[in-house]
């Protein structure tokens, strides 16, 4: 049996949580049913659950991603208002 080749995703391609798809669902960009709003967001709330496992992967297994993505998500990226 022969090897599959695997296509290189172009970077620009990659995501974070979000789907294009559901980053329009979410705010209320696209025209959909509430029921189907409500299963989006229930998907992007087992996204978040499994958030604590990939951190896990990567405290334990890199020196500075845990760290990174705690960064990112803790940030909550407002200035201070002096």
């Amino acid at each position: 049996m022969g090897t599959a080749e695997q296509r290189a995703m172009p970077e620009k391609d990659y995501r974070a949580i979000l789907t294009d798809r559901e980053k329009e669902i979410i705010r209320g960009e696209a025209d959909v049913s509430d029921k189907y709003y409500y299963r989006v967001i229930t998907r992007v709330r087992q996204k978040i659950e499994q958030l604590e496992e990939d951190l896990q992967v990567l405290d334990d297994n890199h020196d500075s991603l845990g760290d990174e993505m705690r960064e990112v998500v803790c940030d909550d990226g407002q200035e201070s208002e002096d």
